[in-house]
């Protein structure tokens, strides 16, 4: 038996990892995968490196925290290309989509490390300065979800931050529920030039597991690879995912946010992917050198990324 986790298992992103377990790709690909339904943002790298779990979704510089400069670890496949997050602003804000330091004074709600750290590099790039407070970030929203989909409804209902910055869950919850609008969408331009490059959704796995048992790895990236063709030709399959995993709303959003993002899903990972996340890495202390695309990205399954 082996062992899945996502770093937020609500995000269109990382759902196609979910969904090949949940719809039976990996069985497919005769793999015994169980989902692990837990926040993995919280701890999933770590588990990940004590062999609790074998198969890690989330972002593509995730793993640094447990596996400094990726040694030990590999990108075999990504989930989706680019970076995915969002910013979401409260309705009544009167400014322009994507005008970054049109933010100054406001409050800007996030969870946990990951996203946070992709938010203060494209502040900084953007030209506002953290250390004034020019913008004020309100981290760890505590949650009263597994999922965290309501924290940026919560953020804007209770008055804790006038922005959110989150997955496409959150944003289209707060959209639903009338209370905000999309400010930034890096995956589609918004944000500085390289922003759409900092970062994407990949299954990460260990070198040691690659290596001890590489048809496993090579099944792990068929089934994504099958699970992406499969939510593109037929995004309504997410909704018999999220059935099991969501309350209804979200249930019943996770199809229109998979069929949104299908033409994203896409399992290589390409040089450009690899050198922006080089860049995103030193930058935010996550690396002191850029690495080859080999030390990274896992290109023997290149093929079946094509395939």
């Amino acid at each position: 038996m082996y062992r899945m986790m996502v770093a937020d298992f609500d995000s269109p992103s990382y759902f196609v990892a979910t969904a090949a377990v949940k719809l039976g790709f990996f069985k497919e690909q005769g793999l015994d995968v169980e989902f692990v339904a837990e926040y993995g943002a919280k701890h999933g790298p770590e588990r990940l490196r004590e062999g609790y779990i074998h198969f890690f979704g989330g972002p593509a510089f995730a793993a640094t925290r447990a596996f400094p400069a990726w040694k030990g670890v590999k990108l075999v496949a990504a989930l989706a290309q680019h970076s995915y997050w969002f910013m979401g602003i409260r309705k009544d804000i009167d400014i322009r989509r994507g005008d970054i330091k049109a933010l100054k004074g406001l409050r800007i709600s996030t969870s946990f490390a990951f996203p946070c750290t992709a938010l203060r590099h494209m502040l900084t790039q953007a030209g506002l300065d953290l250390s004034r407070e020019e913008v004020r970030i309100v981290e760890s929203l505590p949650s009263k979800s597994e999922s965290h989909s309501l924290d940026g409804v919560r953020a804007l209902r209770e008055n804790l931050a006038d922005c959110f910055w989150g997955n496409g869950m959150r944003l289209a919850l707060a959209e639903k529920a009338g209370i905000a609008k999309l400010h930034l969408d890096l995956r589609r331009g918004d944000g500085p030039p390289d922003a759409r490059h900092y970062n994407f959704a990949a299954l990460t796995m260990t070198d040691a597991l690659i290596e001890k048992e590489p048809e496993v790895a090579a099944a792990a990236v068929r089934a994504i690879v099958a699970t992406q063709k499969a939510l593109k030709a037929d995004p309504k399959l997410a909704k018999k995912v999220g059935d099991e995993l969501f309350p209804g709303d979200e249930a019943e959003m996770i199809p229109i946010l998979v069929g949104r993002d299908a033409p994203f899903y896409d399992a290589t990972i390409t040089p450009i992917a690899v050198d922006g996340l080089n860049k995103f890495a030193m930058a935010n202390g996550l690396l002191d050198r850029p690495l080859a695309y080999e030390q990274i990205a896992a290109r023997q399954f290149e093929h079946i990324w094509r395939s």
